[in-house]
């Protein structure tokens, strides 16, 4: 009678058993197709239909989309939006005369030399499947922030995430990431609608899978935890790309990238105009060390007719415009200007460090043909006309490991910023 029961028990054990495992699997499988149709519901979002497709040499499909059918639109803000096809203003640019010629442009694109994008269409880099499954979810493919990041944020005090500074007597915020690192040259106090440089373009190492690095120029408004800015420039970034090609990049955000923002056109907000350039394409040609150097123009200038902030590159290019009707701050000016490198990694401001370079991977002492450099740094105020900014301070975050350097050679000719950084070496460990 005994036996009996026990195999009773057995088989009833062997029965719930095998309906968990079933349960489960069924349960596994519908979260894989839930996740299967989420990713495919958000590449339909992203992927607008292609009027052209171009295969690039590099491995990108740069789709042709229709000007008016590209991602901007889908932004609740920007439903009704009409295109504003150029600036209502000359934005300002350097003449020839005040330019430094020893250095080459390169702004030119690899997916450039396999064809065109015909007139009424703008050139749009294709996500792909494995571009999201990268990402920590479907949603945040694209976005500045990182989970600890935003944790962080929520965790902690407002004296933490900021770091105030005083430059021509106003006391200003610089938001604080524990995430990023980086090395600037700022200027604030007074009303900034535009900001330009020369960039020159490297290929810095990248350590960490989720670890990315920039050179760049940004203007910033609001208060120093939740700031809004507008930012373009160059960058590596795998998780985002894909691979490790230094590629034109531009961001914006309304809230520090806690929540809102991305890069390039990974989700609805800055408006193309240009059929020329690919947001996110990689640039090319690469500086070397103590070799040719080749930098490319970067230009952010509001329209003060609409509020519009134009991204203008190398040959006064204009590629298109975050709209004002994105921000609230930066409706009106910006009140806080950066140029400089940084690197977001889960590894900064640790030990051990990541190795991860800031942009050539050579310390801002090294000058030119090793570091990387910004030259004619110039902001725009309601004047409309560019100038040296009045007054300037460089900020460094983790010296030892990345740095910058304000360095003007004699008593003539204006400071050239150069900055940069090898990330883990025996000062920084």
């Amino acid at each position: 009678m005994a036996k009996v029961g026990l195999m009773i028990l057995l088989a009833t054990t062997l029965c719930w058993a095998t309906l968990a495992d079933s349960v489960s699997r069924k349960s596994m499988n519908r979260e894989a197709s839930e996740d299967e149709g989420d990713i495919d519901r958000r590449l339909r979002l992203l992927n607008k239909p292609a009027v052209k497709s171009i295969r690039s040499a590099d491995g990108d499909i740069i789709d042709c989309v229709d000007i008016h059918k590209q991602p901007a639109f889908d932004h609740p803000a920007l439903k009704n939006h009409a295109i504003q096809m150029k600036p209502s203003i000359e934005l300002p640019s350097e003449t020839k005369a005040t330019k430094n010629e020893h250095s080459k442009p390169a702004i030119s694109q690899t997916w450039q030399k396999s064809g065109s994008c015909p007139k009424g269409t703008i050139p749009i880099r294709r996500i792909q499947r494995q571009d999201l499954l990268r990402a920590s979810s479907p949603e945040r493919f694209g976005k500045m922030y990182h989970p600890h990041s935003q944790e962080h944020v929520a965790n902690s005090t407002l004296n933490e995430n900021v770091r105030n500074v005083v430059i021509n007597g106003t006391e200003v915020s610089l938001p604080y990431r524990k995430d990023r690192s980086q090395a600037v040259l700022y200027t604030a106090g007074f009303s900034y609608i535009g900001a330009s440089g020369d960039i020159n373009v490297w290929n810095p190492n990248l350590d960490l899978p989720d670890d990315f690095t920039t050179a760049q120029i940004w203007l910033l408004g609001g208060p120093g935890d939740k700031y809004e800015s507008v930012e373009a420039g160059w960058m590596v970034n795998p998780k985002l790309y894909g691979d490790k090609q230094t590629r034109l990049f531009t961001h914006w955000t309304v809230d520090g990238s806690v929540s809102t923002g991305c890069f390039d056109l990974t989700c609805s907000g800055f408006v193309q105009t240009n059929s020329e350039v690919a947001l996110g394409s990689a640039v090319n040609p690469i500086s070397s060390d103590g070799g040719e150097q080749y930098q490319m123009s970067v230009g952010i200038f509001m329209d003060p007719n609409t509020s519009n902030w134009w991204l203008k590159l190398t040959n006064n290019l204009v590629v298109g415009y975050f709209p004002g009707s994105l921000f609230f701050y930066l409706k009106r000016k910006a009140i806080m200007v950066n140029w400089g490198g940084q690197v977001y990694s889960t590894m900064v401001k640790k030990s051990p460090h990541t190795r991860t370079a800031m942009g050539s991977g050579r310390y801002s002492e090294t000058l030119h043909s090793h570091a990387c450099y910004i030259k004619q740094v110039r902001i725009m105020d309601y004047s409309l006309s560019l100038k040296y900014p009045e007054m300037v301070q460089v900020y460094n975050d983790e010296v030892y490991c990345y740095n910058g350097n304000n360095h003007r050679d004699g008593y003539v000719g204006e400071p050239v910023f150069y900055f940069g950084g090898p990330g883990q070496n025996n000062f920084c460990p």
